[in-house]
């Protein structure tokens, strides 16, 4: 079975589909319509707001929610859908953390050396603030927290959307471009979206989407967008943080350039350079084949031997 099918495994109604997708991306949904509708003083009001909390109460404030997203996703997928949470994750007998624990090491080293060498070209509007205290608090914060936030938009948007989707409509091309829009459409509130540019960011965040969205089905599982995610939101928490962000953090540094400057850099090179150069990377470690099939291949109902709903 590939990974779409794991869909197969449980309950498939639509209203199951319905009311979870509902109850689970209710927050993603509030922030899209708030920001379609909200006055722009107002946007800008309600990010003054938040800067106005110390930055570690701020992010708590932020992430704690996906915690308790992510725990009623799984208690509805397990007890709605009648499905494990395993067949959410992998199709494999188990989850492989080797591979969660390379893609974070693959954007980790990534993140990092990009950012000094280009610290070492130009530090003009990079001022280190490290603060020990500080610091430490956002670490503590960051490694309990962030892989909750990371875990809720993986399992929801690559796991139970791209697995249910695909399933409904029998192909996987479809499902791989829904979620990914998707995907940056729930980023769309965010605060640099207002000040870089909302095509700009839904080019990034749309290509992310595409790019953990084409690990999961080439790779037959979540483990490696996992990795990735958790390694791009965790280093952006702890190693540079701007006033213009949705992470105001006390990170190690503080880029205190305008958001405009850096967008073709930061946002185009990314997605048409680097993204490939990854997918490249780990297909040649994984041994990836058939392309076409595992991102544009249809979704058939696998014979009922190779499946059984979870009593």
């Amino acid at each position: 079975m590939n990974y779409i099918q794991q869909a197969y495994k449980g309950q498939r109604e639509l209203w199951m589909f319905i009311l979870t997708t509902i109850l689970v991306a209710g927050i993603f949904i509030g922030n899209f319509i708030y920001f379609l509708f909200a006055d722009p003083a107002d946007l800008e009001m309600a990010y003054d707001l938040m800067k106005q909390i110390p930055p570690n109460i701020s992010l708590i404030i932020n992430l704690i929610p996906f915690a308790f997203l992510l725990g009623l996703l799984f208690i509805l997928v397990k007890f709605v859908h009648q499905r494990s949470i395993l067949s959410l994750t992998t199709t494999r007998h188990k989850v492989d953390f080797g591979r969660i624990l390379f893609s974070f090491s693959m954007i980790t080293i990534y993140t990092i050396a990009t950012f000094f060498i280009m610290y070492s070209i130009d530090s003009s509007n990079i001022v280190f603030q490290f603060d020990a205290v500080k610091f430490a608090v956002l670490f503590v914060i960051s490694i309990i927290l962030f892989p909750f936030q990371i875990g809720l938009e993986e399992y929801l948007f690559r796991g139970y959307l791209m697995q249910n989707v695909g399933v409904l409509v029998k192909n996987k091309w479809f499902p791989l471009i829904l979620t990914s829009v998707l995907f940056g459409i729930a980023h769309s509130a965010n605060p640099e979206v207002g000040a870089i540019g909302f095509w700009q960011m839904m080019t990034f965040y749309v290509g992310t989407g595409l790019l953990l969205g084409i690990m999961t089905l080439m790779d037959e599982g979540l483990e490696l967008a996992l990795g990735f995610h958790l390694g791009n939101n965790l280093i952006a928490s702890l190693l540079v943080t701007a006033d213009w962000t949705a992470l105001q953090t006390d990170a190690l540094f503080k880029d205190t350039s305008e958001p405009e400057l850096g967008a073709i850099s930061e946002i185009l090179l990314p997605v048409l350079v680097v993204y490939p150069i990854m997918l490249l990377i780990l297909s040649k470690k994984y041994g990836w084949t058939n392309w076409k099939d595992k991102l544009f291949g249809k979704v058939t109902e696998p014979p009922k031997e190779d499946y059984k709903i979870i009593e």
